[in-house]
């Protein structure tokens, strides 16, 4: 027992050790390469694009509106999570300030850290010591593991670290790495956490709400009592409804519409598959120039009609080209695990962009068949994740940034696959060289 209990802090020593490399890894390279000064191209769209401009409007009293050029009226065009934290910090810091630009990338960061100790945490449970220390230690330094955080004003680093979070929590209610023996207990407290992660991810990126159904599910198959857990799962549900709806009240007031998160599928569906369309949006198609026809009719329509309009332009245009529409929805599956190509960069960097990130594919996805195969636990869940979160994105649109919150994942099993080698290798020298056995 007292070694255990040993064990026990000398692990929560490492991972606080882990978080804490990592938050300054993150920081000093935000300082030292001064990416908090974010050009201030279009008005500084770049600071937060629509998110930086909603927390703009926020931040100087116009309310959650303008997400593009100048005074259009309410939004919900981006989910309202992170725009409010721009906004709080745009209130403390100034708006579109280099210092505001470093304290959210900052915070971007505490995020970002905090994922690598979840990651060691499903890999103790699902893997090993050793899958769990090289994972862990590949998100603190690996540079492509940290550019949303370090770069981007957008939710990617608050997504991953909560979806991380949910996987996490899911192992620990079905008992995945506890001690032989015991039984999954899962409480009202585990449950009732269940519902506010996916509450604040629903406010964060509503895309990976997908998954929901199949992580609840997965859960109350290992629960001791299925009625019980039915009771227990109610409660998250109602929780998760309850961190909703002050959301969905708010646009009804604003919009006289139930529009449960966001309502930008219409205007997304034609900047990706409209005429024109290649398999990933065209910015020119958004309402960005003043005074543009296109920034002119959002602002007569207003939000909600103009994007109906621009859905419906869509659906025609993809009924009337479905092979086409097929076609491009294979890109984007193509752009989601080999790299949306980057046209303005040259030959030879967009080579190496495009080879660092669908190497990285290629042995998560090995990693993950590796794991069905030797029937991991929980394998079949991180399947489904693969399989369900990277769906709307075929479908609609296209981005590198999308894959984030796989990547954890992506980190154990291209480690647990590299480490699944090592004895197959041995094996292989020893057989070619047995005189060392006898030496």
């Amino acid at each position: 027992m007292a070694f255990s209990i040993t064990r026990d802090r000398r692990a929560a020593h490492n991972l606080w050790i882990i978080f804490w490399v990592a938050f300054a890894v993150r920081v000093l390279y935000i300082t030292l390469a001064h990416t908090y000064h974010i050009r201030p191209a279009q008005d500084h769209f770049q600071f937060g694009w629509e998110m930086g401009r909603v927390a703009r409007a926020l931040a100087t009293g116009h309310g959650y509106a303008d997400p593009f050029v100048g005074h259009t009226g309410p939004t919900t065009w981006v989910p309202p999570l992170y725009p409010l934290v721009l906004a709080g910090v745009f209130k403390l810091f100034g708006v579109y300030t280099a210092l505001s630009a470093w304290v959210i990338l900052t915070i971007n960061s505490v995020f970002s850290a905090a994922t690598a100790p979840l990651i060691y945490r499903i890999s103790t449970r699902c893997y090993s010591r050793k899958v769990a220390v090289w994972s862990a230690w590949i998100w603190v330094l690996y540079p492509a593991a940290m550019q949303y955080a370090v770069r981007w004003v957008w939710e990617m680093s608050f997504t991953a670290f909560l979806f991380t979070a949910v996987l996490l929590l899911a192992l620990r209610m079905r008992n995945i790495g506890d001690p032989p023996g015991e039984n999954p207990h899962q409480t009202t407290t585990q449950w009732l956490l269940f519902g506010l992660l996916w509450g604040l991810i629903a406010l964060l990126n509503p895309t990976l709400l997908l998954f929901l159904p199949a992580c609840g599910i997965w859960i109350l198959t290992g629960a001791r009592s299925l009625a019980a857990g039915f009771g227990k799962a109610a409660l998250a549900a109602l929780l998760f409804i309850a961190i909703l709806a002050p959301w969905v009240v708010r646009n009804w007031r604003a919009f006289h519409a139930f529009i449960p998160i966001r309502d930008n599928l219409g205007a997304e569906l034609e900047a990706s598959n409209g005429p024109g369309s290649n398999g990933f949006p065209v910015m020119a198609t958004l309402p960005l120039v003043a005074n543009a026809p296109r920034t002119l009719l959002y602002k007569s329509l207003g939000e909600l009609r103009y994007v109906r309009l621009k859905g419906a332009k869509a659906k025609r245009f993809i009924a009337a080209h479905p092979g086409h529409y097929a076609f491009i929805s294979l890109k984007r599956l193509y752009f989601f695990w080999v790299s949306v190509p980057h046209p303005e960069t040259s030959a030879f960097n967009e080579f190496f962009r495009e080879l660092n990130y669908c190497i990285f594919s290629i042995t998560g996805i090995l990693g993950l068949a590796l794991s069905l195969k030797r029937r991991v636990p929980a394998a079949g869940l991180f399947a489904w994740a693969f399989a369900l979160v990277p769906l709307t994105y075929y479908l609609v649109t296209a981005n590198a940034r999308f894959r984030h919150p796989l990547e954890p994942l992506i980190a154990i099993f291209t480690v647990y696959l590299f480490r699944s080698a090592e004895p197959r290798l041995r094996r292989k020298k020893t057989l070619r060289n047995p005189d060392h056995l006898t030496a």
